[in-house]
């Protein structure tokens, strides 16, 4: 009788054992089903960064600014630049005619003219550059702002930026979401424009 109560005992364990092992089993597999379905969920995109840059209306408006400064600026300088070649041009018939010591006086003029007009050619292009340098820094930093409020609207765990300074070798075209990003950012600022317009008719109105 005991022997068939133990045989009875050690038949019920070795059915619990398996059953305890079948539900280990698919415990498993069920993580590793969440797991794989978490990897397949994580949202990425990229952006080419010199495409944005070339259609963003922001950087084209502040590209177009500082190109009207620089002929602005540059009008001038350039018309002392052209007086100067007219008198270097005229130098030489002159000395010939108005002698050595005119010439020699003539020509050190010439060259301190021309020294001056070097400096002031830099000077505009450094004042031009460290001023157009801090507003398009500015304007990259309000488009990395933008990006990563952009992909924590959207959901994406990651957004790459291609471009001059790519980091993606390569990636398939339907993660691409620079159209995306640039009618974004173009519809933020054509409404911050706007705003400012109305804001100044107001201003106008009140005067």
């Amino acid at each position: 009788m005991k022997s068939k109560i133990q045989e009875y005992q050690k038949s019920n364990i070795k059915n619990m054992s398996k059953k305890v092992l079948l539900i280990i089993a698919i415990s498993i597999s069920v993580v590793a089903c969440n797991k794989t379905a978490e990897v397949k969920e994580v949202k990425t995109a990229y952006v080419d960064t010199s495409e944005l840059m070339k259609e963003y209306t922001e950087a084209k408006d502040l590209e177009a600014k500082y190109k009207a400064q620089s002929e602005e600026k540059g009008r001038q300088l350039e018309a002392e630049i052209k007086r100067f070649k007219q008198d270097a041009a005229n130098f030489q018939s002159q000395a010939q005619a108005n002698g050595q010591a005119w010439a020699q006086q003539k020509a050190a003029e010439l060259q301190k003219r021309e020294q001056q007009l070097g400096y002031a050619q830099q000077a505009l292009a450094q004042q031009l550059q460290q001023e157009s340098g801090v507003e398009m820094d500015s304007l990259v930093t309000g488009v990395k702002n933008f990006i990563k409020a952009y992909g924590k609207e959207k959901g994406y765990a990651y957004i790459y930026g291609t471009g001059d300074a790519a980091s993606i070798l390569y990636a398939e075209d339907k993660f691409d979401i620079t159209k995306e990003i640039i009618k974004a950012l173009n519809d933020k600022y054509s409404a911050s424009a706007k705003k400012e317009e109305k804001v100044e008719e107001k201003a106008e109105e009140k005067k």
